[in-house]
This record gives C-alpha cells, sequence and structure tokens, in this order.
C-alpha cells in the first residue's frame, strides 16, 4: 500500500506498519479537507485506512468519495458496510489456520538454544555447555539491547519517525542497531575504532548505516574518540538519539528479562557457573541479576582481556575486539560477578580457533577469550556442575584477521617450522635491553645520546612503557634521515621526538620464518619483531647476517 491511515490513538498492527511507504496518523472524526488534499498529492496507487470500525469506516467512506482508491481493515467482518460501496474491506483477524512465520525478524531475537562443548571441555569432569548468541538475527548477543533501548527511546518520545540513531560501537551493537533502524525507518551513524575488521566496517555499511571510524590509542575524553565524536553527533544532527549502551539501563535489563531466564530454563535451573566476557558489562550484569535471584550461589565469571580495566588493566590496547574497557561503563555491576579471569590476546585467538576446529562453531575472538576463561574455571569443578559460557558472536567478521594464517604470523601468534625471525632476536647480544625505544615528547638531543649508547641506528618511538601493544607504537627514528635533517636545520635538536619521528619500523612475527624477516629487510634498514601481539625487539640486516653466519653449512 502507499499510505496507511490510521484513526485514533490505538497502534496498528506491525504487519500492516511494514507492508505502507507513508503512515499518516488522524485523530477520530478529524479527517479534514486539507488531510484529503495531502494525501492526493501523493497520488496514491491505494490508500489503506484501520481505526476502530465504525470512525475507521467513516474515514474510508469520505476518502473514497473524495476519488481516491480505499482498503479498509476491520476488526468485525461482519459489520454494516452501509456508505462503503466501492471500497475494498479486509478483515484484521486471519481465520484461516495460523502459519509458523513471524511478523518480523525482530520477533526472532532470542531463545537461543544451548549446545555443549565436549571436546573442548573433554579433560573437565563439569559440563561445558555454550550459549549460543550467534544464532541471533543480526549474529550476536548485541540484537537483545538493540531492541530494548530503541523501543524504550520510542516510549520515551525520545526517537521519533524519520530519527537518526547514533552510537559508538565495535560492530555487533551496530549491526542490531541497524536491523531495528530497517525495521523503523531511521537512519544510522556508528562511530568505530580503526582496529576493527573490515568486514565489521562494510556490514553496517550493508545495512545502509553511515560509519565513522576513529583512532583506537586515544583516551576516551580526547576529542578524536570514538566515545567524544558520536556524543558529538548526536548533539550536531537534529532528531538524533544515542542509544548509549554504556550508560543505558536496558542493557543489563534486556538480559535480565530474556538471557538470564532463558539460561535457567534450559539448565532445568542446573546452571552452578556462568561464564561471559565483559564489554559494556549488559550481559554479564543482567544474566547475573537473574541466575542469582535463583540460585544465590551460582557462580558468575567475566573473562577479560590484558590490558581491559576489569582485570586491573590501565586501559591498555589490545587485539580482542568488542570486549574489555579503558571506563567504567554505569551497565556493568561489579557487585554481580564473583571473579575476572585475565586472558591474554595469543590466548583467546588460538582458543577460538580450536573451538571452531574442534565443534564446528565458527566463533569470534571474544569467544576464544570467554571459553578459555571456562575451561580455567572448569579445571576444578566435579561431575555435578554446569558451565554455561555465552558466545557472542560469529567468526565470519575475523576471516582477514583471527582466521588469516599471515595476520596471525605477522603478529606472533603462529609459529612456521624452522628457524625463526624469534630465533635471530634470541641470539642478539645479552647485554642490550629487550627494545630500545624513545618515547614521543623526549627532546631530539636524548635520542641521539640513545642511539650513541647502544650503538643502534634506529629506535621504535612509543607511547608507553613495556610491555606495550601495536597501537602504542607511533613512529621510528632512523639515524641517517635524523642526520639530514639536523644538518639542514640544526633547531630540530631541541625540539621534541614527536615533530621529527618517521612511520613505525615494518614488522615481522617472531615465528615467522628467517628468509621473511630477510625480505621485508630489503625494503627497510631494520624491522620490529611482534610476540603474541606484543613488540619484543628489532632485528637489523647485521643482525640476520650475524645469525646466518653461525648456523652450519649445509
Amino acid at each position: 500500500m502507499d499510505v496507511l491511515v490510521v484513526i485514533g490513538d490505538d497502534p496498528p498492527p506491525e504487519r500492516l506498519l511494514a507492508r505502507a511507504t507513508h503512515v499518516m496518523h488522524v485523530p477520530a472524526g478529524d479527517l479534514t479537507p486539507d488531510v484529503v488534499a495531502q494525501l492526493r498529492t501523493r497520488i496514491p496507487r491505494q490508500v489503506a485506512v484501520v481505526g476502530p470500525d465504525e470512525p475507521a469506516a467513516n474515514a474510508a467512506a469520505l476518502l473514497h468519495r473524495a476519488g481516491l482508491p480505499v482498503a479498509l481493515y476491520v476488526h468485525d467482518d461482519h459489520a454494516p458496510r452501509a456508505g462503503l460501496d466501492g471500497v475494498e474491506v479486509l478483515p484484521l483477524a486471519d481465520a484461516r489456520p495460523p502459519m509458523q512465520v513471524a511478523d518480523s525478524l525482530l520477533d526472532l531475537v532470542g531463545d537461543t538454544p544451548l549446545v555443549r562443548l565436549d571436546r573442548i571441555g573433554r579433560h573437565l569432569a563439569c559440563e561445558l555447555v555454550a550459549k549460543l548468541e550467534l544464532l541471533n538475527p543480526g549474529g550476536s548477543v548485541k540484537d537483545r539491547p538493540a531492541v530494548a533501548m530503541v523501543e524504550a527511546a520510542e516510549r520515551a518520545g525520545l526517537l521519533g519517525p524519520g530519527g537518526t540513531i547514533v552510537e559508538p560501537t565495535s560492530g555487533n551493537t551496530g549491526v542490531g542497531l541497524a536491523i531495528v533502524a530497517a525495521r523503523r525507518r531511521y537512519h544510522c551513524i556508528f562511530v568505530m575504532p580503526d582496529k576493527m575488521s573490515p568486514e565489521k566496517i562494510a556490514l553496517l555499511r550493508a545495512y545502509g548505516a553511515e560509519v565513522v571510524v576513529c583512532p583506537t590509542a586515544v583516551a576516551p575524553e580526547h576529542p578524536e574518540s570514538y566515545y567524544s565524536v558520536a556524543a558529538r553527533l548526536a548533539a550536531e544532527i537534529p532528531g538524533a538519539f544515542q542509544p548509549s549502551q554504556y550508560h543505558n539501563p536496558e542493557n543489563p535489563l534486556a538480559h535480565e528479562r530474556t538471557t538470564g531466564p532463558e539460561i535457567w530454563r534450559q539448565t532445568a535451573g542446573r546452571v552452578t557457573h556462568f561464564v561471559a566476557g565483559i564489554g559494556t558489562g549488559g550481559t554479564i550484569t543482567g544474566v547475573s541479576r537473574y541466575l542469582k535471584s535463583q540460585n544465590p550461589a551460582v557462580q558468575v565469571i567475566g573473562a577479560d582481556p590484558e590490558g581491559s580495566v576489569y582485570s586491573g588493566g590501565g586501559g591498555r590496547p589490545y587485539l580482542v575486539e568488542g570486549i574489555g574497557e579503558d571506563f567504567w561503563p554505569d551497565t556493568y555491576d561489579a557487585a554481580a560477578v564473583d571473579r575476572v579471569v585475565r586472558v591474554s590476546d595469543r590466548d583467546s585467538f588460538l582458543t577460538a580457533r580450536r573451538v571452531t576446529r574442534d565443534e564446528g562453531i565458527l566463533v569470534g575472538g571474544s569467544t576464544g577469550t570467554a571459553v578459555w576463561a571456562a575451561l580455567e574455571v572448569g579445571r576444578d569443578l566435579g561431575h555435578d556442575d554446569v558451565v554455561v559460557v555465552l558466545i557472542p558472536d560469529s567468526g565470519r567478521g575475523y576471516l582477514s584477521k583471527l582466521y588469516n594464517d599471515e595476520w596471525m604470523a605477522d603478529f606472533g601468534f603462529l609459529r612456521a617450522g624452522g628457524q625463526t625471525a624469534g630465533d635471530v632476536l634470541h641470539r642478539k647480544a645479552a647485554d642490550l635491553p629487550v627494545l630500545v625505544h624513545v618515547h614521543p615528547d623526549e627532546p631530539v638531543r636524548g635520542v641521539i645520546d640513545v642511539l650513541r649508547e647502544y650503538e643502534v641506528s634506529q629506535v621504535p618511538v612509543l607511547k608507553a612503557e613495556l610491555p606495550l601493544a601495536m597501537a602504542e607504537v607511533v613512529g621510528s627514528v632512523q639515524e641517517r634521515a635524523l642526520m639530514e635533517r639536523a644538518f639542514r636545520d640544526p633547531s630540530v635538536l631541541d625540539r621534541p621526538v614527536a615533530e621529527v619521528m618517521e612511520p613505525p619500523l615494518p614488522t615481522v612475527g617472531s615465528g615467522e620464518p628467517v628468509d621473511t624477516a630477510v625480505e621485508r629487510l630489503e625494503a627497510a634498514t631494520a624491522v620490529l619483531v611482534v610476540d603474541g601481539g606484543h613488540p619484543v625487539g628489532i632485528l637489523t640486516r647485521s643482525d640476520v647476517l650475524g645469525f646466518l653466519a653461525q648456523r652450519p653449512p649445509s
């Protein structure tokens, strides 16, 4: 239908709203000539009318007399039809046998199944089962709070027809919101950190959303952080609404109302431990509140990346996506969590690959984090214990990273056979620090002292101390380029390193073959060795030559 005219205040059936190109709400008995004229300007092929039967019938008759093609939807199929000649009258109720068909994709959110992880958990005495949130329509657990937050905003009048949803998101919440927006005809703008996989960005754009990418390695309060940019856009755009998943109470409430009760019902109340990654904290908080209301003895365990604040970190960068934080969200209730297990990027990624290959469930890195924590917890449990681990999303969004052997090797998560870049690094002179480096705010004169003291020709520029993540490597200083620049302009010696540094050195994974290091040294004077996502040292051509010279002749 071209236009749906809703008479009165009662909401029309969802299926009629979905079929209408335009919706017009008219108070009962207030179908004025202006309304009729407005309808005529659309040159509709069909105008559908719905509402209380008598006022709706009167409106349909008036519109038909005005020359418009009209269909009237009625509650009582046997109501008098005087004056409705030429009007198509259709029943709202369907007396035929019901079909098992959802009215909307949103009706399929939730009720995800449990599955045993008997292969991954083969060495555990307890039962290990997974809550498959990846089977939600949008592919993740975030569909649940997305629907809840939008519906709450609509009830509160914060989001109206034609409005814009603006949200900082690592991808999954964006997909959930994009699905709701597609059904409710909202525009979406999502702000993401630059560490997100290309697939996630492409997926949001496929739903018609606008995506704004911001740097990861800045503080949350920085004007370029994805939190700050989202807040600015929400304030600037008329009719914009920011769900604020980190602060919106509907986030944990969605899980308290749905996910927690499902787990309790599906395990027949036998669940003893619940394990989930902590992102906004909404999932683990909401599920915990429900499960502990049923049985206070249920243990709730959070799985957290190294560097995240939940497990005692300072918010340092890490590679796992979608969980962990560098601040404390309002949606996280620390009192609802009994224990937090810290998990490295290496353990997260390798465990995720194990789950995929052993169980046939394609999962993301955050699932690896949660499953690793569940295995850690399960080691001390007995036959009567039931551990439920939440699988938040699929691995389809991580094919270019987690499931790309080249990417994994570049970050030092995989080891090739034979001699590797890590072997070369271990044979370097033992009297050197692990990684000679400088910081962006140091004066250039100090860098020259470092180059002389350690007899090196280049140093990386780091914005933090060791151990550090790749995102904290911000540049490099190389002796030859610095010399040329200082010769032309001696004043650079008194400037901070940040003003003269060059791009970061190319990298090589610690487990990659020596051949790979040699190839990369053909185009650079040095490479940065990365192990488990952490820079651990530098290799130069001289280092590789020295290593090769020590090898026995073949």
